[in-house]
């Protein structure tokens, strides 16, 4: 039997933003990619209010963009 491995940290969100929000996370990622010189909760504010992305939602967005950028 081959072992399926759980999703965890800010990805496990994906599937259900995916499905909220109508638009693949390749979408959500180039858009925080082009906000250059802020701050990761400045980027979730800006997902928030200019996308309407409930916080948790653009936090694991932000978080898992700003860890695959330093790693």
């Amino acid at each position: 039997m081959t072992e399926v491995k759980k999703v965890t940290g800010p990805a496990s969100y994906f599937p259900s933003i995916e499905k909220k929000y109508g638009q693949p996370i390749a979408h959500w990622i180039a858009l925080v990619q082009k906000q250059k010189g802020m701050k990761h909760m400045e980027i979730v504010q800006w997902l928030k209010t200019e996308h309407g992305l409930g916080h948790g939602h653009a936090n694991a967005i932000v978080a898992y963009c700003l860890a695959a950028k330093s790693a």
